[in-house]
């Protein structure tokens, strides 16, 4: 893990971080944040309860909170609760000279509402060293010295506050607006006191009376007053402990990542290959006119590209611009892919050729064209700004043009493989926090002509405890999901997927999809799609269609009675900044009709934090817990880890918990993730590394 942002004291910037995973004191909010962009992951203990919490930091003035809980005998005879719920929290004024920072906040306010509660709060730092903090808080901030709710005043519906959950698992994930800010209130506050840049004194005065568990597993509340004393690591993870409520010890862990830095920001891989002088290249053999033999220069391109991770499957010679295709296996971001073919035609090409027109491929299909001029090369090779100048005077367009039938003798057929170990993970469920599997996969591809793959997936697990999952489905709806565990227990050697599939390009920005046999671990059929997406625009359109029947739950060849047919119509949109936005509309895997929003934001090294939910046809009640499907999903580059030049990406969606509402085909090479590394929005966010 990277090494986490500075957080020294300054203006409104968080401190100290609380058990409850979130910028606070010990138990109580404050209004502050952590840096732009940050992640904190935190694991706080107290008596008979256990909290696991990730804080994504999304905007500068919000951020947002996934916690899951684990409580010793909360539920009786049934045994431990592990609950599960979302907190926001947003700034409404940043801490001036003079004036405190404003925060308001929701705790909890999509789960079982065991931790529900709002509030408004105020920070002030004085003298950089001391933070004080107080507010108001309702719900279970509104315990001891609770008084009637002021808001009151605007409106009586502010006076009460109902329960209509209580905990009730069933009716979890729904908002519950109808008791925000509502009922009883009560003050909050405390204060914190850097003694030194490691060691942090934390003193605060919580209301929360801890009802619920004094009711149900006997928490002892003797007193309003928690202290403690927080130290910061070397590596900027946080330590805290507290003697809380006058009865129990508490103890929290922060760890804290900024996805903008990765673990070896200087990078491992090989540097490029440095600019020969033109005169030099013209000179070297197989650019002599009378000793260069047929195909020469070819195969020198081809064995240099190689030596860059690249593959060259399309060559053309047009006097005084050469155009090539190549296909990158190798790096994250396509502008490096880009600017390292570039230099390697420099090095290769004799001096008649002035410009190169650099088409991506993925198997065969043009996805856009990169024209770079030669000259550009040398002349910004050692300029501070080199790479945005270089951007600004390349030309980024549909390669679909500049690609005419110039593939290369030994592009394809072709054959590749992978082999290696595989993680499958589950994280919070309603019976378990981690579940996981882990064993061998291989993948293996065969692209027999341009577009035209046959591929195959074997996973083979070894160990763990995906398993052993006893849950049994209660979805009254078909189950197209729920029976996930079913098929974990009942398969050995699974064939993921084994499919023929065919991309082309039916004409200037579309491309087309057609793909049949096993798609996914749960389904087989045809899949087909075609997507809308111009090379400089941030916006994409499409569509898609499957007929799917579901699969045996040995997930080898045999199919059970179900079959439907599913289809979605999409809309992409790279929002400024950093942020990108998806909804698809459709018809799911259950028979029901909505749509999912997703939002994510992607930072230039390829690092995704995002969430998205699904509203359908299904009812809250039909769905069943949760109400309807939600989640988290991350994204981290290998690279971003290792430093090394790498395609591939740990990706881990986190759902509360999985149903059958709202439920789309797995199936794989969909079109906007195939193409969107290369279009002009993506190259730019990448083309820092042009040079590298």
């Amino acid at each position: 893990m990277a090494a986490a942002p500075a957080l020294a004291p300054s203006l409104a910037q968080a401190q100290s971080t609380s058990v409850y995973g979130t910028p606070g004191l010990i138990e109580t909010p404050t209004a502050e944040m952590y840096p732009d962009g940050t992640l904190a992951f935190t694991s706080g203990v107290l008596d008979q309860t256990l909290r696991a919490t990730m804080t994504f930091q999304m905007l500068p003035w919000v951020h947002g909170s996934f916690r899951y809980a684990v409580i010793e005998g909360f539920d009786g005879e049934i045994g431990d609760r592990f609950d599960r719920s979302f907190d926001l929290h947003f700034q409404l004024r940043e801490e001036g000279r003079t004036s405190p920072a404003l925060a308001l906040g929701l705790r909890d306010f999509g789960g079982t509402g065991i931790y529900a509660s709002e509030y408004l709060v105020a920070t002030k730092t004085i003298r950089d060293r001391l933070k004080l903090s107080g507010g108001i808080g309702w719900g279970r901030l509104a315990g001891r010295g609770s008084f009637s709710n002021p808001l009151g005043l605007l409106s009586s519906r502010f006076d009460t506050r109902s329960d209509p959950r209580a905990g009730n698992i069933t009716e979890t994930g729904r908002l519950d607006f109808g008791n925000w800010f509502r009922g009883e209130a009560a003050l909050f506050g405390g204060a914190s006191w850097a003694y030194s840049d490691r060691l942090t004194l934390l003193a605060e005065y919580s209301p929360d009376l801890y009802t619920k568990e004094r009711d149900r597993i006997g928490f002892e509340v003797s007193s309003p007053f928690n202290f403690g004393a927080q130290y910061r690591l070397k590596n900027g993870a946080q330590v805290t402990a507290a003697f809380m409520y006058g009865t129990t010890l508490g103890l929290n862990y922060s760890y804290f990542i900024d996805p903008r830095q990765s673990v070896a920001p200087g990078g491992q891989g090989a540097s490029p290959p440095p600019l020969q002088p033109i005169d030099r290249v013209a000179l070297a053999s197989w650019n002599l006119p009378d000793t260069a033999a047929p195909g020469r220069r070819q195969q020198v391109l081809t064995r240099s590209l190689e030596l860059e991770g690249l593959r060259l499957v399309y060559l053309e010679d047009a006097g005084g611009t050469l155009r090539i295709g190549v296909e990158n296996g190798t790096y994250g971001q396509a502008a490096q892919a880009v600017g390292r073919a570039a230099r390697v035609l420099a090095n290769t090409q004799p001096a008649r050729v002035q410009s190169f027109d650099i088409a991506l491929m993925s198997n065969g299909v043009p996805l856009s064209s990169v024209r770079i001029a030669r000259q550009d090369l040398y002349e910004l090779e050692h300029d501070p700004d080199g790479a945005w100048r270089s951007f600004a005077r390349a030309e980024v367009s549909d390669s679909l043009t500049l690609v005419r039938g110039g593939f290369t003798d030994a592009a394809y057929p072709n054959f590749s493989y992978r082999f290696g170990p595989y993680l499958q993970a589950s994280f919070f469920d309603p019976d378990a926090p981690l579940r996981y599997e882990i064993g061998a996969q291989m993948g293996l591809d065969y692209t027999a002509a341009p577009g035209f793959t046959l591929s195959a997936g074997l996973r083979q697990p070894a160990a763990g405890n995906l398993d052993d999952s006893q849950r049994q489905s209660n979805s009254v709806i078909q189950r197209v999901r729920s029976d996930w565990g079913i098929y974990a227990r009942e398969s050995d050697l699974r064939v993921e997927h084994l499919t023929a599939e065919y991309i082309w390009r039916p004409g200037t920005d579309l491309y087309a999809r057609t793909t049949a046999g096993y798609l996914e671990t749960m389904y087989g059929g045809l899949s087909g799609e075609v997507l809308w997406f111009p090379a400089d625009s941030r916006l994409a359109l499409g569509a898609e269609v499957n007929y799917v029947k579901q699969r045996d739950f040995d997930v080898l060849f045999g199919f059970q009675d179900y079959s439907v047919a599913t289809g979605h119509v999409s809309a992409y949109y790279d929002l400024p900044g950093e942020y990108h936005a998806q909804v698809d509309a459709g018809r799911y895997l259950a028979g029901d009709y909505g749509a999912t929003v997703t939002l994510d934001r992607e930072f230039a090294n390829g690092f995704k934090v995002g969430a998205f939910f699904t509203l359908t046809t299904v009812s809250f009640d039909d769905f069943g817990e949760g109400s309807f499907d939600k989640g988290i999903r991350l994204e981290i580059p290998v690279s971003w880890l290792t430093g090394r030049p790498s395609r591939d990406r740990l990706a881990q969606v986190i759902r509360p918990v999985l149903r059958d509402g709202g439920a789309r085909l797995n199936v794989r090479n969909r079109l906007y993730g195939v193409t969107r590394e290369a279009r002009a929005q993506q190259l730019a966010k990448g083309w820092g590394r042009f040079l590298r």
